[in-house]
């Protein structure tokens, strides 16, 4: 009998043009091995619809194809049932795909799901809202709201916003809870990691797998905007954990508080929270297709990273010569714009 799979498109997500997918997948996809449609999404929540009615309809496999947010939408739908996760990436990030090492190349990532290798991994929960990537708060949250409020998308939009807020987003003081007790950080952002980047290999958490159990905890602390650069070019390089500004631990449990309400993000979707936070690990909750030919190798910069290391080492050879911040961001957004001409 042939296995069942629902294709999920988001029609406006990520920066992908999917006029020609319907094709590719009725070209590339193994039609003795699988039965499929095809549904578009039409409106915000559509495709965690479809996605339920695909599980309580027992179908085999349901395949977000859009960006990060498409997918945490199909995903949070399917979790502990026995219908497995396919993906095929369309956004401007990636962060789960990308974690995966699935392909980038639409048709290649087509053979992957005719290949349908698929593990059982986890997933974390921050208040009420599942995640399979990364969640957080402080001013990573921050930037993901002001992401979502641009009219634009793309890593080009995510630096600018960095550059920007970053030179003067301020510190909170968190006191974090976890099985070994409680502990205070003043903290820039903290981030709780399922997997290990936020998408275009921007590496938070290196270490972190979806299949050991743990949430890897970063807890970025103050730097100044000399520091900046090089925490940058970390994060690309998946040394970020090597910082002496980072601090890091796991757990399967964390609770947070924090002065005042603010911003939280889950895979990247802001919403605003209050004081109390709360992050597990739901371990082994969520069935994923894999990619069984994936190279276990660090992969070799992309031109987004080598870009992005290229602007930040500029920075600071821009940075003495601007007294002032206004003169200071359109001073990086010039750098910006050249070095991150894609």
């Amino acid at each position: 009998m042939k296995q069942r799979i629902v294709f999920i498109m988001n029609p406006i997500s990520g920066t992908t043009n999917k006029a020609g997918i319907p094709e590719l997948i009725s070209s590339t996809l193994n039609q003795e091995q699988f039965s499929y449609e095809i549904a578009m999404t039409e409106y915000a929540g559509h495709a965690a619809e479809i996605a339920t009615r695909a599980k309580d309809d027992a179908v085999d496999v349901v395949v977000a194809i859009g960006g990060d947010g498409t997918v945490n939408e199909v995903a949070r739908s399917i979790v502990h049932s026995h219908t497995a996760l396919g993906i095929i990436p369309c956004g401007s990030g990636n962060g789960l795909a990308r974690h995966l090492m699935l392909p980038m190349n639409l048709r290649k990532a087509i053979e992957v799901i005719n290949n349908c290798e698929i593990h059982d991994l986890d997933y974390g929960i921050i208040n009420e809202h599942p995640f399979f990537c990364t969640c957080g708060m402080g001013f990573d949250a921050f930037v993901s709201m002001k992401f979502a409020e641009s009219n634009k998308r793309g890593p080009i939009t995510y630096v600018e916003n960095i550059l920007r807020e970053g030179l003067k987003y301020k510190p909170e003081t968190y006191e974090i809870e976890d099985e070994t007790g409680l502990k205070r950080y003043k903290a820039f952002l903290i981030s709780c990691a399922n997997a290990s980047q936020y998408g275009n290999n921007a590496y938070i958490a290196p270490q972190a797998s979806m299949n050991d159990g743990l949430m890897d905890v970063v807890i970025m602390e103050p730097f100044d905007i000399l520091e900046a650069p090089q925490i940058s070019i970390e994060m690309f390089n998946k040394t970020l954990n090597k910082n002496s500004k980072i601090k890091t631990f796991r757990c399967k449990e964390l609770h947070i508080h924090r002065s005042k309400p603010g911003f939280i993000h889950y895979d990247g979707d802001p919403v605003m929270s209050g004081q109390d936070i709360d992050v597990h690990l739901e371990e082994q909750g969520i069935k994923i297709i894999v990619n069984p030919n994936a190279n276990k190798k660090q992969r070799k910069p992309n031109m987004i990273q080598s870009a992005a290391a290229n602007l930040f080492n500029e920075i600071n050879l821009v940075r003495e010569d601007i007294s002032k911040q206004s003169r200071h961001i359109q001073a990086l957004s010039k750098v910006l714009q050249r070095k991150l001409n894609i």
